[in-house]
């Protein structure tokens, strides 16, 4: 039996085609559905300009919902609005009046006629549950209401029409008859959470292909709909990357790469933990400049302070070069997926190897209060696709030095990276001063020694051990040999 090939069509939504698994059936029976607010008629309309031509048309009924004039006007906003489209490629048809009498029969009828008229090759039926709810008005039983979908469905599929009904539906339980004929279900939900509100989309069903599972956040632009697709994170190349190797790059800070075993290998994450003041962002800033002298672009996420504020001249003058990239959203309600995109569109327009996150506790904070409950689960997620993208990305951590607790993050996930170096201060002779050590270097023997450093001008200044001390983890080592004093002066004892 020969196999029938499904075109699929692309969809001009952002990301959309990768949840999909390629893109949108051709011929296909849709459901677009979802509470009020959630971004369906936009969806909606994003994917009609996109599709739309002279040679394959769309047609848009409007029914108990929004008049077509009402409709367009707040369409005109969004970037993908065409007004040379209307009445050419897309024609716009009311059936409120119809739908109003609740006569399914009629509502039917119009949609035949229209389609006689304009042969169109893509169907919008906005709010198909006002047809719904009309007909449940008018006295029409559960059988006319599933024999009006099936017929419709059946004159779509026999009109060669990619079809998409949208409709106000809180709850994908209990016995629906468009849920069972739809080839497709895309389901928009919102959430609010204190002050926040997250949109997510579910490819509930897809008849035909691959979707990707799960839930997936968008965002609602200028642009329109953008959707955070985790494929596009975790499994796409950057193009012109250097593979994983047993290269080992340079950070950039003298004696550190000693310290680390020859430098950090390719292709690794590293965490660098320390208190607030202790160089983390000195050496990240470090780590990227270094990237520039050898040829490397850089890419820096910041969630401390504002790119106009970076005290670093280092970092703000490779920046105002365009020799580092910088991500700095200030866009609320954000989610992992869409930081880590971000991170990777700047990335590919840099051609950048060398990534840094700063910090992972201002990063926490940046992101949606729904996100943080699940937070080491996401973070795993976005080493995981930078990693799979083969990029070196370093991420600072915040940590309170508690002297009695070594933990090297706050968030349990010191596991997920190649290598992890701490910074911590101690007191010695009534003087804060401070350490370093190299904690874990995967698969790599590296340095054991905990090793002062200092701060200045230059950057970080590593220097050497403190053999005369003991206990230095605890924030107040002692000396090995105390000093033993001397008798007063004239006391012959």
């Amino acid at each position: 039996m020969t196999s029938v090939t499904i075109n699929r069509l692309a969809t001009g939504v952002p990301g959309l085609d990768d949840v999909l698994g390629g893109g949108l059936p051709e011929y296909s029976f849709n459901l677009i559905a979802g509470p009020p607010g959630s971004g369906k008629t936009t969806l909606a309309h994003q994917m009609m300009f996109a599709l739309a031509t002279p040679q394959r048309p769309a047609l848009y009924f409007t029914v108990l919902g929004e008049p077509p004039l009402k409709m367009l006007r707040y369409q005109q906003q969004f970037a993908y609005f065409d007004s040379a489209a209307i009445n050419q490629s897309i024609r716009m048809i009311n059936l409120s009046e119809e739908t109003g009498a609740g006569d399914l029969d009629r509502v039917l009828q119009r949609i035949v006629e229209a389609m006689e008229t304009h042969a169109p090759a893509l169907v919008f039926v906005d709010s198909f549950r006002s047809v719904v709810l009309a007909s449940g008005s008018a006295g029409t039983g559960h059988n006319q209401l599933q024999q009006f979908v099936q017929q419709l469905g059946m004159l779509m599929t026999s009109w060669q029409a990619t079809t998409f009904l949208i409709g106000e539906y809180f709850t994908e339980t209990g016995p629906n008859p468009i849920f069972t004929i739809a080839d497709g279900l895309i389901w928009l939900r919102q959430s609010v959470e204190r002050n926040s509100m997250v949109r997510k989309m579910e490819i509930m069903k897809m008849r035909g292909q691959p979707t990707l599972p799960g839930l997936h956040t968008f965002r609602i632009g200028e642009s329109g709909i953008k959707v955070f697709a985790p494929a596009r994170v975790s499994v796409d190349a950057i193009d012109n990357l250097p593979a994983r190797d047993d290269v080992r790059l340079r950070m950039g800070v003298p004696r550190l790469d000693e310290m680390l075993g020859g430098g950090l290998p390719r292709g690794y994450s590293l965490l660098v933990a320390g208190p607030s003041g202790s160089g983390k962002s000195i050496l990240a800033a470090s780590f990227l400049a270094e990237g520039v002298r050898a040829g490397e672009a850089g890419v820096i996420a910041v969630f401390e302070q504002r790119p106009d504020h970076l005290r670093n001249r280092q970092l703000a003058d490779l920046i105002a070069a365009d020799q580092v990239g910088l991500v700095d959203t200030r866009a609320p309600d954000l989610s992992i997926d869409e930081i880590v995109l971000l991170i990777l569109d700047e990335v590919r327009r840099r051609k950048a190897s060398r990534v840094v996150v700063d910090s992972l506790s201002g990063f926490e904070l940046a992101v949606a209060p729904t996100f943080r409950h699940d937070f080491r689960e996401n973070l795993s997620r976005m080493v995981a696709a930078l990693a799979a993208a083969g990029l070196t990305v370093l991420m600072t951590s915040e940590l309170e030095d508690r002297y009695t607790d070594l933990r090297f993050s706050p968030y349990g996930t010191a596991f997920l990276t190649d290598a992890i170096i701490v910074q911590r201060y101690i007191e010695v002779e009534s003087r804060l001063r401070r350490v370093m050590a190299v904690v874990k270097v995967r698969s790599s023997g590296h340095s054991d020694e905990l090793r002062e450093y200092t701060i200045d001008e230059g950057g970080l200044r590593i220097g050497g051990t403190l053999p005369e001390q003991e206990g230095l983890l605890g924030g107040r080592p002692t000396s090995k040999h105390p000093r033993v004093p001397s008798a007063a002066a004239g006391d012959d004892g």
